[in-house]
């Protein structure tokens, strides 16, 4: 008898349940300590944690951060970008070294990003990197509340 695939959402909980483990959300209360960092409902947390839904990408930063994963992890494992993003580009590979910069829709084409709504979210991503980019260039970053990565 084999076993039936894994489904998004038991993919996403294979990757969060640990690093939630392992970040300390054990034991009693542990689901609504997570709803509470993070600004997801307890019973999309709870729901997250069984494998039985994920959550709106909205909140996969905040998640990320609460459980100590990378972002880009939830993003494939929820299947919103593919697993390749995830695949450091070669410096040697001459197709990398050297190029002219790419548009955020390029990348998107190239990580094979279809569905709109991920094309959008990449753009939107894109453009906030850029701007805080441009903010710590100039001096404008906010050091005060944990810099760049803290603010997003």
């Amino acid at each position: 008898m084999t076993d039936a695939p894994l489904t998004r959402a038991q993919k996403f909980a294979r990757v969060v349940v640990p690093a939630a483990d392992q970040a300390g959300y054990t034991g009693h209360g542990a689901g609504a300590r997570l709803a509470r960092d993070t600004g997801v409902t307890e019973s999309s947390v709870s729901r997250m944690l069984k494998g039985e839904a994920i959550p709106k990408p909205e909140y996969f930063a905040a998640i990320a951060g609460a459980v100590g994963l990378d972002v880009r992890v939830l993003l494939v494992e929820a299947g919103i970008l593919p697993p390749e993003f995830l695949s450091p580009l070669s410096e040697t590979d001459p197709s990398q070294v050297g190029s002219r910069p790419i548009t955020p829709a390029e990348a998107a084409d190239r990580l094979g990003i279809k569905d709109e709504v991920g094309r959008q979210m990449l753009y939107a991503t894109i453009e906030r990197l850029k701007r805080l980019e441009s903010q710590d260039a100039a001096g404008q970053g906010d050091t005060a509340s944990g810099g760049t990565a803290a603010q997003m």
